[in-house]
């Protein structure tokens, strides 16, 4: 009685082994193929953390960010003591909590900020890639990641990636450009599979 109660634990035990394996390390894709791919990603979205400061200020925001096509949202929580922002960048321009789009609002957030937003370039720089349509440097990791971006006089840092469809996407962003630094925290990604 004993020895079966023993070997129907030791069962149990494997079973629950198996049940939890982890998952194997998803296959590398070679750099080219990766950044051809997101560069061309239509639709993806990601939750996370926004924190800014230029020199003694800053603030702190809950981030969505929306990727729809040539469309990004982007939905800030609690910046600037207010409740949110909404900002949409199109190829028309920018809106702030749905306007229509105007110059100005480019304006506001940079006086609000301190500095420029790189709205058009965090589209790729979120993706752990450079934007195509500028020049730029780059230093990939030993997994072919980037792990430091320099473009448009932005430096980007890429401390930790995150598993997400069978791919490695970037969790902890770091930019700074002069007195401006934005870190970032990236809680999900969605559509990237």
């Amino acid at each position: 009685m004993r020895r079966g109660l023993s070997l129907l634990a030791c069962a149990a035990l494997l079973a629950g082994c198996a049940a939890h394996r982890p998952r194997p390390p998803a296959a590398l894709v070679p750099w080219d193929q990766r950044v051809s791919a997101l560069e061309h990603a239509g639709t993806w979205q990601l939750d996370g953390r926004a924190a800014a400061a230029l020199g003694q200020q800053g603030w702190q925001a809950s981030l969505d960010w929306r990727q729809t096509g040539g469309v990004s949202e982007v939905h800030l929580a609690g910046p600037f003591g207010v409740g949110a922002l909404a900002l949409t960048l199109s190829p028309a321009g920018m809106s702030l909590n749905g306007a229509p789009p105007t110059p100005a609002v480019s304006a506001q957030l940079e006086a609000r900020l301190g500095f420029e937003l790189p709205l058009r370039d965090l589209r790729f720089w979120l993706l752990g890639i450079p934007n195509p349509d500028a020049p730029f440097t780059i230093t990939r990791n030993a997994q072919d990641r980037a792990l430091h971006l320099s473009q448009d006089g932005w430096s980007i840092d890429y401390d930790q990636y995150r598993p997400s469809g069978g791919d490695e996407l970037p969790a902890r962003i770091a930019l700074s450009r002069a007195e401006a630094r934005v870190r970032i925290a990236v809680d999900r990604w969605e559509g990237l599979e």
